[in-house]
This record gives structure tokens, sequence and C-alpha cells, in this order.
């Protein structure tokens, strides 16, 4: 591809990019958000018509433009966030439809359905259950249906946009073993991601998008990772443990024994004022569950919880607020945003009743004041406070969640995944503020399944497995891979 821009309103959103991809390679595409990656994917696909002027060259033919079909004919396929999938049909069926549609057959068999399914899937060297619904599998298996999907209809490149965003680690190697196995099969993928471990894991070349611009293609041997984050980010951004002490006379947060039946068991551990605890493990290591068992959504069964030395039974959002507890949940869309609401209102929800006036009506010279404090302590990107919170990127939305809480000076700050879905330039701004935080005095519970992230931003770690605490380990005294190997 040469020559590829397009633009939106005068807005660039690609300038004259170019990338080409060998067969049988795995080609990393990667880029802050607004980057231009998934403009460029749905050029591919032929979603999007580019600017004029552009070359495609897809085996030998040229194009101006792709439409949807040349890209299919072309074997092109494009595996989206959200898979495309049909969940009240069967794996068999979801694996073999696009190949059935092509043929133009007026009937077809349940025989020569399984016979599809089952060969795509011997490709990738995986085996399913043909007649389970797809709705009744777990994410990563409805991935699977999708890849095989692909690969039934004889793809030669499969575009897999940031398709370990829902996974688990044992499902991330499973993706990347299948990922290989293509690549063997001489089928090429376009991965477009953002964590960093992945890309160094994965990737034969990467090549870096920055502001519509392509910053050229490299050969994953000649990069670094401090030299991709300066790439994507223009910014040379140190990579560092996080050294700084903490006090620790007088513990913040003592749990003991906390436990909920088929959840989590026994969980001991301290939380001093300025330290920040790292919480990781497996998807179903429960760690999410007793972290929001702390804020009151999710309450124990037994066990005790101590704030400042002082027994603190906590059964609900309420008790937890009264303790000085808040809570960032994983899924900030649904959970910590009311996203189609302006940024000014989402940071004031948790504190509104300190703004009312005597009739009990809000004073909007309080808001304002209120609200654009947060903005600016936090850098949060805006235009204006009173832009809905849903036109932010990824990175100033968690900012915007952040902010809320932070307005109830809270003791504790529990953040369940703070850097899912935002790119690493997002990520490093995140963390200062983490940092920042931690050094005003606050105690931090940082729950991550990316071991670098928890090794590099964390004082301690907290390793669950299954439900309960099976490491608590310096993170100076531990190597990412030393801790991956831990958590499997």
């Amino acid at each position: 591809m040469e020559n590829i821009s397009k633009s939106y309103a005068g807005v660039e959103a690609l300038d004259n990019v170019g990338i080409d991809i060998l067969k049988g390679e795995v080609h990393c595409l990667i880029g802050e958000n607004g980057s231009g990656k998934s403009t460029l994917i749905k050029i591919i696909a032929g979603v999007i018509t580019p600017s004029r002027g552009a070359c495609i060259t897809i085996h030998g033919k040229n194009y101006s433009k792709l439409t949807p079909v040349d890209s299919m004919r072309q074997g092109i396929q494009i595996i989206y966030q959200d898979l495309s999938l049909f969940p009240n049909m069967t794996v068999a069926e979801n694996i073999a439809i696009n190949q059935l549609l092509e043929s133009g057959k007026q009937t077809i068999s349940k025989r020569l359905i399984h016979e599809i399914a089952s060969n795509a899937l011997k490709t990738i060297c995986i085996d399913l259950k043909l007649e389970t619904l797809v709705g009744d599998l777990p994410i990563a298996k409805q991935q699977i249906v999708a890849i095989s999907r692909a690969v039934a209809c004889g793809e030669s490149l499969i575009i897999m946009d940031e398709p370990t965003s829902s996974l688990g680690k044992k499902d991330i190697d499973c993706l990347f073993r299948i990922i290989r196995t293509l690549k063997s099969n001489g089928i090429s993928i376009l991965f477009v991601g953002h964590k960093l471990n992945e890309i160094f894991e994965i990737a034969d070349r990467v090549t870096v998008l920055k502001d519509g611009k392509s910053l050229g293609t490299h050969d994953i041997h000649e990069l670094t990772y401090q030299k991709v984050i300066e790439l994507m980010t223009g910014k040379a951004l140190a990579i560092s443990n996080y050294e700084r002490d903490y006090p620790s006379a007088e513990p913040l947060l003592e749990v003991r024994n906390l436990s909920k039946r088929f959840q989590f068991k026994d969980i001991n551990f301290t939380l001093y004022p300025g330290e920040i605890i790292g919480v990781t493990g497996l998807v179903g290591s429960g760690r999410t569950e007793m972290v929001s068992s702390l804020f009151g959504l999710n309450p124990a069964d037994s066990g005790k919880i101590l704030v400042n030395g002082k027994l603190t039974p906590i059964r609900s959002v309420r008790d937890a607020l009264r303790a000085g507890i808040c809570y960032v949940p994983e899924d900030r869309l649904s959970q910590g945003l009311f996203m189609n609401h302006s940024i000014k209102n989402n940071i004031i929800i948790t504190i509104f009743h300190d703004l009312l006036n005597r009739l009990g009506l809000l004073e909007s010279g309080k808001v304002k004041q209120t609200s654009s404090l947060w903005v600016k302590d936090l850098a949060i990107r805006t235009p204006s406070i009173e832009l809905p919170v849903k036109q932010l990127s990824g990175g100033n939305q968690q900012r915007v969640v952040i902010a809320k809480w932070l307005a109830r000076n809270p003791r504790i700050l529990i953040l369940d995944g703070p850097t899912i879905g935002v790119d690493v330039g997002a990520k490093e701004e995140i963390h200062k503020t983490i940092r920042a935080l931690a050094g005003n005095g606050l105690g931090i519970i940082f729950v991550s399944d990316e071991a670098f992230e928890v090794v590099q931003h964390s004082h301690r770690i907290i390793i669950m497995k299954e439900g309960q605490v099976v490491e608590i380990v310096d993170s100076k005294d531990v190597l990412e891979t030393d801790l991956l190997e831990k958590i499997d």
C-alpha cells in the first residue's frame, strides 16, 4: 500500500501512509489512539475509500480503492474486537457460513458444514465441539471460531484488531500458538495492538503510526521497549521500577482471612499510606471479586477489614465510602461513567450533595470550579468541561473516573485495570498520576493482568490463583518473566 491518505472535515486521519505485508509474516500495526490504525484497516477491508492517488497492490493486482467484495476475493479477512459471530448458531455453522455463502449453493448438508468446520479447526490444531452454540462459549473460544471462519475461506491475510483485549494469559498463549501455526502455513497476520510485551513476543515486523503518518516499518529485532514508546508518543519515556520509599509505621488497611464462597478464600495483606500494591493473576483468579468486596460491591462472607487499625465491616458501598475507600472499576464505559453526560457532571456526581445551595439546587459556580480544578490537576485533555465524556479518548475517560473519586478525598483508592484499552502514551500518564497520588499519602491497590505493568509500577505484588493469594513479592525482587511463571 502506498500514498494512502484519508481526511474527515479537513482533518487528516491518514497522510501518505505506506505499508507492505509479506507472505507468512506477523506484522504488527501500533500507534496511540487517534493515530489512524482503525482507518487504515478499514481501507484494507474496503469499508472506507482512501483519497485520490492511493495505490493498493494485492497478489500483483493494482487498485486505487477496494470494495468489501474486492477485499474478500483477494483473501483478506478482518477479525474485529466484537468478532461478528452469530451467537444462536453452532460452532460449525459460524465457521462454514462465509464459505457456503461464497459458493452460492442453493442447498447444503449438515455433513458439508461439519466437514468445512473440521478442516478449518485441524489447520490451526484446535478441537472444539461443533454443535455447541457460539453464544455459550467463553470469549477466547469465540475468537478461535472467528479465526477458523477466516481459515475456512482460504484467506491469505488475516487482520486481528486488538485480539487480546479480553483474554487472560493462557488464552493469549493459545492465540499466539494459533498465529504461529497460521504463519507456518503461509498465512499473513496484521496484528493491531498496543501491549508492548505481546508485540515483542509475536511480531516479525512493526509499523508505527502517529497522528496519521507512518514513522516507518522496523524489524522487531531492531527495536526496544524504549524505542517503541518514543516512536509512538514522540517522547523518551523512562521505564524503571518504582523504588520510592513509603511510610511504614502504621498500616492504612489490613485484610485478615477475607473469604467468600466459590470466589476467594483466606485473603491476607496490609496496605500502608503511600504504598502501591499490585494485584495480578489469570482471569478467574478472583482478583476483581476480592477488590470489589473491599468496596462493598461483593461483600465477603467472613474475615476482617481494618482501616487505620479500626475494625471496619464493609457490607455496602456506603460503608466503604465512609471508610474512605473508593473504587475505579474495570469496565469504565458501563460501570464508571455516564457516557452521554458532560465531563463536569461525571466529575461532581460523587460529591454533588456538597455543592447544593440552601434551596437544594446545585450551585453552578461551585460545580464549574470543582470540575475545572480536577480537569487541570489530572491533565484531562478537553476543550470544555461541557463536552460529553463519550467524546474523550480512553485515557482521558479513565482520568475522569479517577477524578470523580478523588473529589471525595479518599484514603484508599482501588484501581481495577486502570489502563485497559488505552494506548502506551496514555498509560504512562495514568501511571504518573497513580505515583503522584501515592506520593501524597494515598494507599493504592492496583489490579492488572500485565506483568510488566505491575512490576514497574507497584511496591509489592499480590499474586492470586484460584481465589487465593499464592505469594506476595517485592517488585524490586522480581522480573517480568519470573512473575509470569508464578502467575501460571
